[in-house]
């Protein structure tokens, strides 16, 4: 071999030499956390996500509703379940109302990295929310008859009432089309302790609907400090914020999927 053949590569021998150690050591980029899962509350559906749903789409989310059945606590959070199992990876899951306490008990799945509770109740392991709303009763705790109950015991609003005390800030026109296509619940779902915790280890993150007339809002926020999450308070915010304010909603759920997965690309 040529005397100037030999040198050149033993220089690029020596050149990828000082290479593969910075490149075998080097730190990989943060996965951005893509996938949000929402549940929805009681006597409600998943649709009541769509606006906040386009939000988080739009910026590149891969989004997921949950339809629980409300047949129970245990369906509820086994449907949650079912659906984290499909995820692709790190997954934010948000409940809002009655779902917060699915996603206290389901959020534990390993798929999930950290809980965004909008209007909703986060109870403890023991715990039941109707115990707790007892606590700090709402408007709704106070209003006789708003509560309903069929003769096998499951749970409706009064549609009469639901625009006022559910939605008063939604077009009533959607407000009533709402209190008619409720999905009744049954009441042992309220009432059933939790067994799992999941605020206790994963970062969660907490919205305020400042005139709540379901949630006390006092008590939302009692929840959300014990849980050491962030509080955003959206004033004036009806129960039904997450479709009245969905740009707000979106904002704090893109923040906490940011926050656990770094900028997405």
């Amino acid at each position: 071999m040529p005397c100037h053949h030999a040198h050149a590569a033993l220089a690029l021998a020596s050149a990828l030499c000082l290479a593969l150690p910075a490149t075998a050591h080097a730190a990989p980029a943060a996965a951005p956390l893509r996938n949000i899962v929402l549940v929805h509350g009681a006597w409600v559906d998943g649709s009541g996500w769509k606006a906040v749903y386009d939000h988080l789409v739009a910026d590149g989310f891969h989004v997921t509703m949950v339809q629980e059945p409300e047949t129970s606590f245990a369906d509820d959070v086994a449907a949650t379940r079912r659906v984290l199992d499909l995820q692709d990876g790190p997954t934010l899951l948000v409940g809002h109302s009655y779902g917060g306490s699915i996603i206290t008990e389901a959020g534990v799945h390993p798929k999930v990295a950290g809980l965004v509770y909008v209007a909703a109740h986060a109870p403890d392991v023991g715990e039941d929310e109707a115990a707790l709303g007892r606590t700090m009763p709402s408007v709704l705790a106070m209003t006789a008859g708003a509560i309903q109950k069929t003769p096998d015991g499951f749970t409706y609003l009064d549609p009469a009432l639901f625009p006022r005390l559910f939605a008063p800030d939604l077009p009533v026109a959607r407000a009533e089309f709402e209190a008619r296509g409720q999905v009744l619940a049954a009441a042992s779902v309220f009432s059933t302790p939790l067994t799992a915790a999941a605020w206790q280890s994963k970062p969660s993150w907490g919205i305020v609907a400042g005139a709540d007339q379901i949630i006390n809002p006092e008590l939302e926020r009692f929840y959300y400090q014990r849980a050491g999450a962030p509080i955003t308070t959206i004033p004036g915010a009806s129960h039904s914020v997450y479709e009245s304010h969905p740009r707000e909603v979106a904002a704090v759920i893109e923040k906490a999927a940011r926050s656990l997965g770094g900028e997405m690309n």
